[in-house]
């Protein structure tokens, strides 16, 4: 049983590589407002999915973007992040980021570190957004310096899931950015797989040289490791 369930999830997971689908993931410490947050943008049009054996939340939401329809999963931690990880599935074919801290406990603000460096080992290249939420508790935060954004060059939204300040636009933009990163790396793979039509055009092969369908293998594992 358990490898079937296994097995579902890595297939559902492929829906991800379609042009129309793209997967967005939310980081950062319990009870920073996280899922809270994701609830705010959806508002009543949403209906979570609680995928316990995986300890994660999913969100469904259909976005328009350039008058294209877009099929939206944002994927919500659901506690596991009490742990201080990810299980490597969480990270798997997502193609952005929404990283979380409370303006209010300066622990979620210095556990970002740890949060940014598990992203970047599995997903190098996709677009992180940083998020300050609870900004409605005290609005002179947004006037702070927060260095880690400046350090690894990120978009620093100033939210409030209570009163709904800023989160539209966040979430609106997340979905941008990530179907533009789907877009671009979609664009690689379209060029490998025509430079491996010219391979099957040479008649025969030089011996221990690699065969088309090896170097496509090849080149898309190393495109799954590098975003």
């Amino acid at each position: 049983m358990a490898g079937d369930k296994g097995k579902h999830c890595e297939l559902d997971q492929e829906k991800y590589d379609a042009h129309d689908n793209v997967k967005i993931i939310c980081l950062g410490d319990s009870a920073v407002g996280k899922s809270k947050l994701v609830e705010r943008f959806l508002m009543d049009g949403f209906q979570p999915q609680q995928l316990s054996t995986y300890a994660l939340t999913l969100y469904k939401h259909t976005a328009t973007v350039d008058g294209k329809t877009i099929l939206v999963d944002f994927w919500d931690t659901a506690g596991q992040e009490r742990f201080q990880s990810m299980h490597a599935s969480y990270y798997h074919k997502a193609h952005a980021c929404i990283m979380v801290f409370d303006v209010q406990r300066k622990i979620t603000y210095k556990n970002l570190g740890t949060w940014y460096a598990e992203l970047r080992e599995f997903r190098p290249e996709i677009p992180c957004i940083l998020v300050a939420n609870k900004i409605d508790a005290d609005i002179q935060m947004t006037q702070k310096n927060f260095s880690f954004a400046k350090k690894f060059s990120l978009p620093l939204y100033f939210v409030s899931a209570a009163d709904g300040t800023n989160v539209v636009k966040l979430f609106n933009d997340a979905i941008r950015l990530a179907v533009a990163y789907k877009e671009s790396s979609q664009d690689f793979m379209d060029e490998v797989l025509q430079e491996l039509e010219g391979f099957r055009t040479i008649p025969g092969q030089m011996q221990g040289q690699a065969s088309p369908v090896t170097l496509f293998t090849e080149l898309q594992v190393g495109a799954e490791r590098g975003g």
